[in-house]
């Protein structure tokens, strides 16, 4: 099991290491905290259960448009950007970005990293 955490760990820390990103933390789908990278641990569980409801939510929302699944969830403030992707069917990754930087690299770095903690974690 440490050998799982210190890969989950290691993908955190290189996401981290991503230009604009803030924060970064991993989560079972049920919104139990895996592992994570921040600078105020205070409201991390917390961060872990709502974003897995948001995903939730609009896995449900847009299955009954018709639309299929999302691959994410982006929410925009003032101060920043939270990201929320599934990792797989037993875990997601969640990113807290600078209100100021661009999303392209990002997302693409976020995407490997989902398919690689749905990897670790399978």
């Amino acid at each position: 099991m440490s050998d799982t955490l210190d890969m989950v760990d290691k993908l955190l820390a290189d996401l981290k290491n991503v230009g604009g990103v803030m924060a970064c933390a991993a989560a079972s789908r049920d919104g139990l905290l895996i592992r994570s990278i921040m600078q105020n641990e205070k409201y991390v569980e917390s961060l872990a259960a709502m974003s897995a409801t948001m995903l939730g939510a609009a896995e449900t929302a847009t299955t009954h448009v018709d639309m299929g699944i999302p691959t994410r969830v982006i929410v925009e403030s003032d101060n920043g950007k939270l990201i929320v992707v599934g990792a797989g069917p037993n875990a997601l990754l969640i990113l807290l970005a600078n209100k100021n930087s661009g999303l392209g690299l990002i997302l693409l770095e976020l995407d490997k990293s989902a398919q690689k903690l749905k990897e670790i974690l399978t």
